[in-house]
């Protein structure tokens, strides 16, 4: 397979930045099992381990940057197990970023890997409206009857396999919450705490309803929801292409936003976004005029899971009888360690019957961008994920939109009809099912 990243060959040597955590790794190996490249390829050099020994060279200057270094580097999926793994608690997501920044700098993309990079990275996703406008588009697309038109032709054939496979589970696009609550939400009843909802890019697009399911709960258990129209993308896909400088300037605009607004808590329903948000002190830490207020952001970011869990909910009493697993994206589970929370929600609600999922916390091959990028290898990872995934179940939940859209394609490729949901929607349709006789599906 070709690599997705094409560079201009570089005998440079650019050290990592931060030479304390990859003096930590002792290279004992715990983390082998843990990789799911270091599982497919079997390569030293596609493990935590080794990618860390590889950067240890760069910035003693004994390897230079070259396509060497940033095939490993861009290979891997940061997906955190590896931390996770851990004995010595090495900061392997931070350091593949940080490695990925300097190759940025030192092998930049070139032809029209530039274009596409710069078009989607620096000019549509730190721009709510351009994205929004993109939304309005795929509206037309889908209720218009060109969406019918374009499969049923087989125009769509024409996209790569794994465009193609996107398309087909292309969520129902609908109105943006953050257009449509500019003023915020009110509590039901006295409000105990008063939230600001991170929306998200894609997020606010692709799924919208999740965000109106977020807000409808919250709103319920007596929380104020606000949405700060200042907000921008969190920046994670930036940090993860090297794009740091990028990352940095929608940090700054997210904390800006959010501080001004002075919330109580910022509140995060996508795994991916809630990981990048809490780790802008890391992101911004040599930026004097922005590292104290990056402490003072993070610490008010809590994914809603784990807000709900250690604030209080009024456990639902709608009736949902289903059968249903629990996948843990990773950002969530490795990122920020919230791996309970989300099943306690699931327990507590009744009919719903929970049947475990092996290597539950095992990558889905989503990886932000990554099944974009590298389609193969997340093609082959996702493959192992669903032969884990229980046949017997009807719902298959998690908490974040690139996992949901990449296990989605997974139950379409296997022609299983298990449906992928939020875990915050079950809860929200538990609540909409409270005295009231009526399907799941017509909720």
């Amino acid at each position: 397979m070709m690599n997705p990243h094409t560079y201009e060959t570089a005998s440079v040597h650019v050290g990592i930045t931060d030479e304390d955590k990859f003096a930590a790794c002792v290279h004992c190996g715990m983390c082998l099992e843990s990789c799911p490249t270091y599982d497919e390829l079997g390569h030293e050099h596609q493990s935590p381990r080794g990618r860390v020994h590889l950067m240890k060279a760069v910035a003693q200057g004994k390897m230079a940057i070259s396509e060497a270094f940033a095939d490993p580097v861009f290979t891997c999926l940061d997906c955190r197990a590896c931390e996770t793994a851990c004995p010595s608690g090495v900061q392997v997501g931070t350091l593949i970023e940080e490695a990925r920044g300097q190759i940025r700098e030192a092998l930049p993309l070139t032809g029209w890997k530039k274009t596409v990079s710069r078009t989607f990275l620096r000019n549509l996703f730190p721009y709510p409206t351009r994205l929004h406008a993109i939304g309005k588009v795929l509206k037309v697309y889908q209720r218009s009857g060109l969406q019918s038109f374009v499969r049923k032709t087989g125009l769509v054939n024409l996209a790569p396999q794994h465009l193609r496979d996107m398309e087909a589970i292309m969520p129902t696009v609908t109105e943006p919450t953050l257009t449509k609550y500019p003023y915020g939400i009110p509590a039901s009843g006295e409000a105990k705490m008063r939230v600001a909802l991170f929306t998200g890019c894609i997020m606010d697009v692709m799924f919208s309803d999740i965000n109106e399911a977020t807000i409808r709960v919250l709103t319920r258990n007596g929380y104020e929801v606000g949405m700060p129209q200042g907000q921008r993308c969190c920046g994670a896909l930036h940090v993860h292409a090297g794009d740091r400088e990028e990352g940095r300037r929608l940090a700054r605009q997210n904390i800006d936003a959010f501080l001004s607004a002075d919330p109580d808590k910022i509140i995060v329903n996508a795994a991916g976004c809630g990981c990048a948000l809490k780790e802008y002190p890391e992101l911004l830490r040599d930026d004097r005029e922005y590292r104290e207020r990056a402490e003072q952001f993070a610490a008010k970011v809590e994914d809603v899971s784990k807000f709900l869990h250690n604030y209080g909910y009024r456990k639902p009493q709608g009736k949902l009888d289903t059968r249903i697993t629990y996948h843990d994206a990773c950002h969530l589970a490795h990122g920020q360690g919230v791996r309970q929370e989300p099943r306690e929600l699931l327990e507590n609600i009744p009919g719903l019957q929970m049947i475990p999922l092996p290597d539950a916390d095992r990558c889905c091959g989503s990886a932000g961008i990554y099944n974009l990028t590298n389609p193969d290898m997340a093609g082959r990872i996702l493959d192992k994920k669903m032969e884990n995934v229980p046949a017997d179940v009807e719902l298959i939940s998690m908490g974040n939109p690139g996992c949901m859209l990449q296990i989605a394609m997974g139950v379409a490729k296997y022609g299983r009809s298990q449906r992928v949901v939020h875990t915050v929607q079950l809860l929200d349709w538990s609540y909409q099912k409270e005295g009231r006789d009526v399907p799941m599906e017509e909720v």
